[in-house]
Parts: C-alpha cells; structure tokens; sequence
C-alpha cells in the first residue's frame, strides 16, 4: 500500500465530556477525504490498546437519531476508551454504509414505507455496505499501534483489519443503544449483515 495514499496533517488537544483526547487529522489524498483519529494515554508497540473503528453517522453522532445504534456506540466507545485509561477512536468519514448523507435520508425515506435497511440501499442501486477501511492502518502506524482490542458487533470490520496486517487480538461487543425506533434495524444488521449482538436483545 503506498505510502502517498493517506497523509497525516496535524494534531491537536480535544477535551471533552468524556476526557481529554488529542485528535488526529488525516487525509485520502485518492478523494481529498478527510478522516480523524481521537487518542487517550499512552501505550508502547506491543501492547494490545483498545480501539473502535467508527464510519461517520450526522444523525446519530450529532443529531441524537433514535433510528440506529451509531450516536449511542460513539459514546460508548469513548467513555469505555477512558475507563480503560488509554485507547483510540478512528471516526472514517463515510456516511451511510459508504452512500453518503443525502443517499442515506432517501434511504430512510424507503425504510418509512416499510423497507428494511438493506433493501432500501439496493433498491437505490447500492450494496448493502460499501465501507473500506485501508486508511484504517495508516492511522494506527502512525500512532504507534500493532495489535488491537476492538469495539465492534461487526466481523467483517474484524476480518478487514486482520487482511490488513492488523493483529485483533480480541473482538469487545458494544451491544448498547437499543430503542424502540431502531430494534429492527439492529434485527435487520443481525440477520443481514452477520453483526453479532446478544439475541436476547430482540425477544
């Protein structure tokens, strides 16, 4: 993978509500798409430091939508990240699955008429999930990371990382933020998408 693809840019501090995090600006230079990695504490190259690899969601991450399980994850992750006192958070800005935001709002337009989340991106001519992930190990090179403990539901994100040369240790299941508007849409991601949350969540 050449180097020249992904750049870093810069880094700052980030407080926030959670703790102080330093933020980590990186850019896709193939698309000029802009990508950040917020990190807590300190590790060495061969420890094992806890990550969540986040695909951005406007409605959920910072409109509070009740529709999915996104804005309530990046919580999660954060707060779980501080309490184990160092860990990061890649947010990839690829909104909807990789369909975009206003893709994503004619999806949820097909999904009010009965659509589950899947049907409604292939009705709109789309696979059901076009998320990558390579600049994923550009990231954590630079931030000095080899092997991860990572926050996901989702096994593909697992395989996708192992392709890349990154070393999972372990999967950490973030089963949180079930409501009553989106309980079908995590049925439809379990069933669909191979996501693995508890099955007790849907009886």
């Amino acid at each position: 993978m050449p180097v020249s693809m992904f750049e870093f840019v810069s880094q700052a501090k980030l407080p926030t509500r959670f703790g102080d995090f330093t933020i980590h600006g990186f850019v896709d230079t193939r698309n000029q798409q802009e990508h950040v990695a917020l990190s807590y504490g300190e590790w060495s190259i061969d420890d094992t430091v806890d990550i969540r690899v986040h695909s951005e969601c406007l409605t959920g991450d910072a409109l509070f939508s009740t529709r999915c399980d996104c804005g309530f994850q990046l919580e999660k992750a954060l707060a779980n990240i501080v309490e184990q006192g160092a860990g990061v958070l890649l947010y990839l800005r690829q909104e909807g699955r990789g369909i975009g935001l206003l893709n994503k709002i004619k999806a949820y337009a097909l999904q009010d008429t009965g659509l589950d989340t899947v049907e409604a991106n292939e009705h709109l001519g789309f696979d059901a999930d076009l998320r990558e992930y390579d600049i994923c190990k550009f990231m954590l090179a630079h931030l000095g990371i080899k092997k991860v403990s990572l926050m996901t539901n989702n096994p593909k994100k697992v395989n996708a990382l192992t392709n890349l040369g990154i070393e999972v240790v372990r999967r950490q299941p973030i089963d949180h933020g079930m409501t009553k508007d989106n309980k079908k849409y995590l049925q439809t991601k379990t069933e669909k998408l191979g996501h693995e949350f508890d099955p007790h969540l849907f009886k």
